[in-house]
């Protein structure tokens, strides 16, 4: 195969594929683009600030630009695109979607979502029904503007990646494409993965609450009312004060570690699933193709891409690469020289600017397709496929005495570890990568340095090279002194030099252990309802199995390397303790032929 940096991905076959085995489809839109350039003509022209009336007269504040030189009722097609985080700051001519998008001859349009930045009513938290509801109030506006051709894609990173999705719920039919960049597709599993609550969520819901209620921020006491400076205000510097006050009204946070059970969160925290996820039967509905980007380190992103890949039949194009979250800085663990990888962000928004055309112009839907292109680490080259899991063999191997990992079982035994509760990871991880702490690089670095708090199993050297691509799967079989507690899992590669390299890891919360045999991804291994009602609590000192799926990966591991499985109780850097008061947990981890295994899927070569 070609380098990297040599490869275009064009549209795939059934089975894993690379630019050499599909250039007949050159001219395919579902396709990657390594390379792809866009040079925009147009010049911004002046930004105006409007209030738009929504669901129940909640008003959304937006902000509208188009390229200069346009006449009031000069035509354009629009990008939507609607954040928490402030459509843009007071005193700045413009905002960065309005800068990537006008050039290329597009009006772009960037709300507030109700409760935030300058937009009325309250912001209880991710995504309430009312602010999905006001999507269609938002559609419904543009289309009647004199500048709208009545065409609109809808376009986002993280939080607005989200609503993308979401606004392709409302099944408009000004709706033509969306593009959602590193989504939460299932909101309860990024907040509580296998149950384990995850702090860099309620570090970032902490965050966004004080934004909107004008607390831990910079104060101007010149202006009416002691405003956040920084908020763009619509009209009145009186008019966003009233909107802050509507904001004040919102219930507080309340945080992940006080919630246990799916159940429990959607009667406590919004009343429903507002997950893109849970809607993907209304996204299907909608048809509108999706142009979806998603990482391999970006804590969920790519579990998220594959779920939709799976649940939705809407025409869809899903890019995993080797990213931190929104694809700022590429991470193989396996290469050191990836500063230059492609797509580069340049790159990514030049095949995102090909694809809007296409669901613009119509062709989207001419000429429909379903691909998933995916980056294998360590081997530095990018495949394509139209279905998932890619065929694979899985491979057993079992943890053994000596710390090895076997491809067959042993004698019986188990290895016990205390459980450290201070015992944490590097702060640039796959969970805090979006922000949670100030951080947005993800970088492993030497997984030695963790040996320490953790059990770890190595294989001996591979004596040729190993492709994993899908979802490894564990099973433990465990006794613990508690009734209940967190285990880790994590799949890594060790080098000849001695160095152990992150690839991928999953959790699960042992009183969630019970497999839900109902659940639409049981093909990617075994998963979990979450709900009280399959709570299964450890019964102390007695064995219990575990079978959990850990988040796909794909790298190739050359001959020599070796496998490496550690296992864990506990990872206070972006985790919460379970149980956090008491003993900390002592766990038994069995070996032999009923003992704890990883299934590896093989991709043969």
């Amino acid at each position: 195969m070609k380098a990297t940096s040599q490869v275009q991905v064009e549209a795939a076959a059934d089975t894993p594929s690379s630019a050499a085995d599909s250039l007949h489809e050159h001219r395919s839109l579902y396709r990657l683009d390594l390379n792809a350039t866009g040079e925009g003509r147009d010049k911004l022209g002046e930004l105006s600030s409007v209030y738009v009336p929504a669901h129940d007269g909640v008003r959304i504040a937006l902000d509208v630009t188009r390229p200069m030189g346009d006449t009031a009722d000069t035509k354009r097609d629009t990008i939507l695109v609607m954040t928490c985080y402030g459509r843009g700051k007071e005193g700045e001519p413009s905002n960065a979607y309005a800068d990537l998008f006008v050039p290329h001859g597009y009006a772009v349009v960037v709300g507030d979502v109700r409760g935030t930045g300058a937009s009325f009513g309250m912001w209880p938290g991710h995504r309430s029904r009312e602010e999905i509801l006001d999507f269609s109030y938002i559609l419904d506006w543009i289309a009647a503007q004199p500048w709208s051709t009545g065409n609109v894609v809808a376009y986002g990173m993280s939080y607005t990646a989200n609503s993308a999705d979401l606004i392709a719920s409302r099944n408009h039919p000004m709706l033509k494409g969306i593009v959602p960049r590193w989504v939460d597709y299932d909101i309860f599993y990024e907040t509580w993965p296998g149950g384990a609550p995850n702090l860099t969520l309620d570090r970032w819901s902490e965050l966004v609450e004080s934004l909107n209620r004008n607390r831990n921020s910079k104060i101007n006491a010149n202006r009416a009312g002691n405003l956040r400076a920084g908020i763009r205000p619509v009209g009145s510097q009186a008019e966003l004060a009233e909107a802050l006050l509507d904001h004040g009204q919102a219930p507080s946070y309340q945080s992940v570690t006080k919630i246990t059970f799916k159940d429990e969160w959607l009667s406590k925290v919004r009343g429903f699933d507002f997950s893109p996820g849970a809607a993907a039967d209304l996204i299907s509905k909608s048809g509108v193709p999706i142009q979806n980007w998603s990482s391999w380190f970006d804590s969920g992103s790519a579990q998220g891409s594959v779920r939709r890949f799976l649940l939705q039949s809407n025409p869809m194009n899903v890019i995993i690469g080797p990213w931190n979250h929104c694809g700022r800085k590429a991470y193989d663990p396996l290469r050191p020289d990836v500063d230059n990888l492609v797509p580069t962000m340049a790159s990514q928004q030049a095949n995102d600017f090909r694809f809007i055309d296409g669901c613009l112009s119509g062709q989207a839907l001419s000429q429909p397709d379903k691909v998933i292109h995916y980056y294998t680490c360590g081997e530095g080259v990018w495949k394509s496929t139209r279905s998932w899991p890619v065929p694979a063999t899985r491979q057993r191997w079992f943890i053994a005495s000596g710390f090895r990992l076997t491809p067959s079982p042993e004698e019986s035994g188990f290895d016990t570890l205390r459980v450290d509760r201070e015992f944490g990871d590097v702060l640039s991880n796959r969970w805090d990568t979006n922000g949670g702490s100030g951080t947005w690089e993800v970088d492993y670095g030497d997984r030695q340095q963790h040996r320490a708090g953790r059990l770890s199993y190595t294989s001996a050297p591979l004596q040729r090279g190993f492709e994993i691509t899908g979802h490894p799967v564990v099973e433990l079989n465990v006794s613990s002194t508690r009734e209940d507690g967190i285990f880790f899992v994590y799949l890594e590669a060790v080098r000849p030099d001695g160095v152990s390299c992150y690839l991928t890891e999953g959790q699960l919360r042992g009183l969630h252990r019970k497999v839900w045999e109902g659940s639409p991804f049981s093909i990617l291994g075994p998963q979990q309802s979450y709900f009280k009602s399959d709570a299964e609590p450890l019964v102390l000192g007695q064995p219990a199995k575990l079978a959990f799926t850990l988040l796909p990966i794909s790298a190739l591991l050359p001959a020599g390397y070796r496998l490496r499985v550690c296992l864990a109780g506990s990872e206070s850097t972006s985790f919460a303790n379970v149980p956090s008061d008491g003993d900390a947990p002592e766990l038994q981890f069995h070996r032999g032929v009923e003992g704890c295994y990883i299934d590896v899927p093989v991709v043969e070569r």
